[in-house]
């Protein structure tokens, strides 16, 4: 990628599938579905709407600064990351991927 290329959402989304997990459930956030929204705009900032298994996850704050390193690592021409946690609509396991409900046993 070129230094002026801006990264398309599912590329960010990728990176973020590859390396950023929840370290209690040790999976990776994008398969739990914590995902929400993806944006890239011209500014050069990338907007990523994402929650968590609940309010009070203990995780919380290290998955989040996660997403942001990991994003801003993998795309160093992105001047902003910026991670905006969201509690609508409420996570719940219907939202993991078909693989993520097999690996934690969900049917």
């Amino acid at each position: 990628m070129s230094d002026n290329t801006l990264p398309t959402p599912d590329e960010v989304r990728a990176e973020i599938k590859a390396n950023v997990r929840d370290p209690e459930l040790m999976m990776n956030i994008v398969d739990l579905g914590l995902i929400y929204d993806i944006e890239v705009n011209e500014e050069k900032h990338a907007e990523i709407t994402m929650t968590l298994t609940s309010p009070g996850c203990p995780a919380g704050p290290q998955i989040i600064t996660d997403v942001q390193r990991t994003t801003h690592n993998a795309f160093p021409n992105l001047d902003e990351v910026n991670v905006h946690l969201v509690w609508t609509p409420f996570w719940n396991p219907d939202m993991m991927s078909d693989d993520a409900k097999d690996e934690l046993g969900i049917f």
